[in-house]
């Protein structure tokens, strides 16, 4: 371990690129996985849906946009949202506002996890070239070298090379594996956001069928019904 803290003492300029690409991998890592797996998700989807069509087929639509805002940081809340703010215009309307709001849904999800496939590659590639660039090195001082040092400096400029590649992969690693589990959640939350936006407009259209022909409790079991289907 000592050798390896030489070598970034005596290489930082081919140590500093990747510990920065490690640095800023890191930084991602945290941002996406906080927001993601804490911020992001909408606990309890089923008593979140069965709370709003409660409202909503009580005719509570304020009360309903209000529960929404509760959860204003969640993207399916907010695709919820936009749908009942534009209950009473057309179907069309409607269902364009919504299809915007997924868009912009999915692009706050993905965003900066790519970034990190980005960073992998990079590192790994810096980590090629130190390993190059100290091999030059270490054989143009041993061509100038006496008999007796070329072992020794052939020796050091090898452990540099091997070095160099290791600090690469230790950077890579870790974020392609962070990239594959943020990906799945994010992936995970897209569905989530599309399933929302289904539900909503659903129950848009189940209250305009249903109109006053029958009771809360029949229209939001007909909607649990659908939901059911649709899963």
């Amino acid at each position: 371990m000592s050798a390896f803290f030489e070598f970034l003492r005596d290489h930082f300029l081919h140590a500093a690129p990747i510990l920065a690409a490690g640095l800023l991998a890191a930084a991602i890592i945290l941002d996406r996985a906080r927001l993601l797996y804490v911020t992001y998700p909408l606990k309890d989807v089923t008593g979140f849906f069965d709370r709003l069509a409660e409202l909503y087929f009580s005719g509570k639509t304020d009360e309903a946009i209000a529960l929404c805002d509760r959860f204003h940081e969640k993207p399916a809340a907010r695709v919820v949202k936009q749908a009942l703010v534009r209950a009473n215009q057309p179907e069309e309307l409607i269902r364009n506002r919504v299809e915007i709001e997924v868009n912009e849904s999915v692009q706050t999800l993905q965003k900066r996890t790519s970034f990190l496939a980005m960073l992998a590659n990079v590192a790994t590639l810096l980590g090629l070239f130190g390993t190059i660039a100290g091999l030059i090195a270490s054989f143009e001082a041993v061509g100038h070298a006496d008999p007796q040092q070329k072992s020794a400096l052939l020796a050091a400029g090898i452990s540099a090379a091997m070095n160099a590649t290791m600090l690469g992969l230790g950077v890579a690693i870790p974020s392609m594996v962070a990239f594959s589990f943020l990906a799945n959640r994010q992936n995970h939350l897209i569905s989530e956001v599309d399933q929302a936006a289904i539900r909503a407009l659903d129950l848009l259209k189940t209250r305009e069928l249903l109109g006053s022909q029958v009771t809360v409790e029949k229209a939001v079991v007909s909607l649990k019904d659908k939901m059911q289907e649709a899963a």
